[in-house]
């Protein structure tokens, strides 16, 4: 059986994050309810590993799946073309994004000195950010 993440951190192979339990728990909610018919607050006896299953599971179709897409998209020409509402969610994310980062200043030190380090090894500098 496969062990759910416990802290619910919900983030891919590359460590971004594009939900957060929280903050999005009425469309999480609004998501179990579209595509499980299940109303969580009627089941109080929930499994913790169940209701994490059931969460990430969620399809593209749900509200929670459709925020997802908007804040998670790379694309320039598909950003380009949103739709203001759509620009605002995904403008507000990233900048809570950012904001995070910004929080935790020893980790954000150590990603800087790694990129110097992959810029030093691609432009052939023997030095690195210090």
């Amino acid at each position: 059986m496969r062990k759910p993440r416990p802290d619910f951190a919900n983030q891919n192979s590359k460590g971004e994050q594009w939900y957060d339990l929280r903050s999005d728990w009425d469309l999480v909610e609004a998501s179990l309810a579209k595509q499980y018919g299940l109303r969580i607050r009627q089941h109080t006896d929930m499994p913790w590993t169940e209701f994490c299953t059931m969460v990430g599971g969620l399809m593209p179709d749900t509200p929670l799946g459709q925020i997802v897409s908007i804040r998670s998209e790379k694309d320039k020409k598909v950003i380009k073309a949103f739709s203001p509402d759509q620009r605002r969610i995904h403008s507000e994310w990233q900048l809570k994004i950012a904001n995070k980062k910004l929080e935790n200043l020893e980790q954000l030190n150590k990603e800087m000195e790694q990129l110097s380090k992959v810029f030093a090894t691609m432009f052939g500098k023997k030095g690195v950010r210090k």
